[in-house]
């Protein structure tokens, strides 16, 4: 997807969570369920919002933080599968196939949010029309997310898929006013994007510094030269 695309759906989705949207379009009963129901919740750095194999209860919107999306695979070594932060909503996946978390969310920074009990989402799905037509967008987004990491860990050398996942997490989080990517992530967790081992993350890391594409300080990350990395990765953002 179209970094503008992104951008919209991103905005589409903040609406129609936001209270002034929701007041507007709901019923004033099901609005007053919705004041009731839902609760804000804080969870700091390293908590758990939900764990593989409970049972959906609720979905959480968030407000502040970035969250990620793991599942652990064989040999219990981690596999992330995205980055959740504020402005969009998890949860709702395994909720609508009817079984259980496939996967955990973790906090990687402090996270603020809505919590939106399972029955309640169920209800507005059926009865907000605008609602429903977001999220199916939103499904369709991350269809298209997971077939490209299909084709990105397949076809593209370790090389290749460094410079299009630090091309990635700017765009989808952003940077800070240093220009650093907002997310702090171990080289480890890197390797874990890339599919690679962690010793080699840490000696591609160098190369790319060495080269002058990017620059770090500690975890953090910020990109020197864009042109070259999208050409590296052949990225088409």
């Amino acid at each position: 997807m179209s970094q503008e695309k992104q951008v919209i759906l991103e905005a589409s989705i903040r609406d129609i969570f936001s209270k002034e949207s929701l007041k507007e379009r709901l019923s004033a009963e099901d609005f007053e369920r919705y004041q009731s129901a839902t609760e804000t919740v804080t969870y700091h750095k390293g908590e758990i919002l939900f764990d593989e194999q409970e049972l959906p209860k609720s979905v959480f919107y968030l407000h502040e933080g970035t969250a990620k999306l793991s599942k652990q695979g064989a040999y219990g070594k981690e596999q992330i599968l995205r980055f959740i932060k504020e402005g969009d909503i998890i949860g709702y996946r395994s909720l609508l196939c009817g079984e259980n978390f496939q996967a955990k969310a973790e906090a990687m920074t402090d996270v603020q949010a809505t919590k939106i009990p399972a029955d309640l989402f169920m209800h507005l799905l059926e009865h907000d029309s605008k609602m429903s037509f977001v999220m199916l967008q939103k499904i369709a987004f991350e269809l298209g997310e997971s077939s490209n990491t299909v084709t990105f860990l397949a076809q593209k050398t370790v090389r290749e898929r460094l410079a299009e996942i630090l091309l990635l997490l700017e765009q989808k989080l952003g940077t800070d006013p240093e220009g650093f990517i907002k997310i702090s992530l171990t080289r480890e967790e890197i390797a874990n994007l890339i599919g690679t081992a962690t010793e080699s993350a840490i000696r591609l890391i160098s190369e790319f510094k060495q080269d002058s594409l990017i620059e770090t300080e500690g975890r953090n990350i910020r990109i020197l030269n864009h042109e070259k990395l999208i050409k590296l990765g052949h990225v088409v953002l």
